[in-house]
């Protein structure tokens, strides 16, 4: 199977449509199947509900499931639900079981009870035991579909295990091991497993030395776990070290690209973002809480340039570099947040420290700030042909850029330490209170300034 670009894709398609249409069911198998489950799941949505609903009469459950397994979570909801529900239920029972869970955390609860009690009691309680994770922990994440290995157990057993095993399992590249109580006491590779002798038991080929993670821990902290060693799974266990489960590398990449998608939605200042097939309402729903705020701070902004109206009207000409100065102060505060915000996520920031990185941005922003306030003081001078003027706006660019980095930097610092979500310093809050500090460095300035401007 070769991975289709656009035009192939669209072939493809045109393909499945004209199969479908006529009521080919063999041209369609030949077809469809025969892509790889990915382009299978990007022509499945790119159908009409009208032939979508041939394709289920067409395709075993086990075939659907791969496809489902390959479209987004978050849009398959209407899917399940155009499916006849005795079918939908054979499809999450022949899904990975971490998928089916993050499906069914989508729908509402009357369906879900509804799927799970048509569904076989062992496929059922599978997924129920999972449903009962908090989500967006390792347990929400985790797949169950796993082998484990007995400590006690002979290597030529191991083996004949796992052929028996490996078909129903998400992955078998690591096997955990288990003690006769069922607490993770090892792990051995599939490779290591090879090369050992057959009478060798699992504790003597395996290493004990074996990193997991509890069922507790949130899925970020996970994701960075198994990027920083290159993990391809993680055990997760309970507070008295039971094997649970196992996390593999392409949940964690969901779960990045969720938490990625998360971030980017906050530091944007809405609470989600927009899906493509939001109505406007909606979308308008997820906006406003973070809109109304700014709507208030950037009032109070208001309320602080009336009080300085009396400089406003001995020297008009300030209020032409207001939006000059507010607009430099909250880009290049949003340019510091977003340096902060990804050092902590990825955790470059606790390996230089918080000092350095804070000394760092403050560096920044005082290089930064003088040369656009020389740059800008020059280009006033000629302009206006007062040095005065352009003097004021210069020192005030320089002092409100360094503020506004160092704020940038130093307000998801505050907020990661007191458990926050840094992201939720989004790039619009930070330019709003941004827009406050270098207003009053400005007006500041120029009462400072006032009797050499007039």
């Amino acid at each position: 199977m070769e991975h289709l670009d656009e035009e192939e894709r669209q072939y493809a398609w045109n393909e499945v449509e004209d199969s479908l249409s006529e009521g080919k069911i063999d041209q369609f198998r030949a077809e469809f199947l025969e892509l790889h489950p990915y382009d299978q799941a990007k022509v499945f949505e790119e159908l009409e509900e009208e032939l979508r609903q041939v394709i289920y009469t067409y395709v075993s459950p086990k075939e659907m499931a791969d496809v489902m397994e390959h479209v987004e979570h978050e849009e398959s909801e209407p899917y399940f639900s155009e499916m006849d529900p005795r079918f939908a239920s054979e499809v999450f029972a022949e899904m990975s079981s971490d998928d089916a869970v993050d499906i069914l955390n989508q729908l509402e609860k009357d369906k879900v009870a509804s799927f799970l009690t048509i569904m076989n009691k062992e496929d059922a309680q599978e997924i129920k035991d999972l449903l009962h994770y908090e989500e967006k922990t390792a347990g929400s994440i985790m797949t169950t579909e796993y082998v484990s290995l007995k400590a006690s157990m002979k290597v030529r057993e191991a083996m004949e295990h796992l052929r028996t095993e490996a078909p129903d399992a998400e992955t078998i590249y690591y096997t955990y091991v288990v003690d006769d109580g069922k607490k993770l006491a090892g792990v051995i590779s599939l490779r290591d497993l090879i090369i050992s002798e057959p009478d060798w038991t699992i504790e003597e080929a395996m290493s004990d030395r074996v990193v997991s993670v509890s069922v507790a821990k949130d899925q970020e902290e996970i994701a960075q776990m198994m990027r920083d060693y290159d993990f391809l799974a993680l055990p997760v266990v309970d507070f008295q070290d039971h094997l649970l489960g196992i996390i593999t590398v392409d949940d964690i990449m969901d779960v990045m690209d969720e938490e990625a998608s998360d971030d980017y939605s906050k530091l944007a200042g809405i609470s989600d973002v927009d899906g493509p097939n939001d109505n406007a309402f909606t979308s308008a729903k997820k906006r406003l809480p973070w809109l109304i705020i700014l709507l208030f701070l950037g009032s109070l902004t208001a309320s602080l340039i009336s009080q300085f109206e009396a400089q406003l009207n001995q020297v008009a000409i300030l209020a032409i570099f207001i939006p000059l100065i507010a607009g430099m102060a909250g880009n290049t505060g949003t340019q510091a947040l977003a340096v902060a915000i990804r050092g902590i996520a990825t955790g470059e920031i606790r390996k230089q420290g918080k000092m350095r990185m804070m000394l760092r941005e403050a560096s920044t922003g005082l290089i930064t700030g003088v040369v656009c306030g020389v740059i800008i003081t020059l280009v006033v001078y000629v302009w206006q042909g007062n040095f005065f003027l352009g003097l004021l706006v210069g020192i005030s660019i320089m002092s409100a850029l360094i503020v506004a980095t160092i704020a940038g930097a130093f307000v998801p610092l505050i907020m990661d330490r007191l458990n926050v979500d840094p992201a939720v310093a989004s790039g619009p809050f930070i330019t709003t209170i941004n827009d406050l500090i270098s207003i009053l460095i400005y007006f500041g300035m120029a009462s400072a300034f006032m009797n050499l401007l007039v």
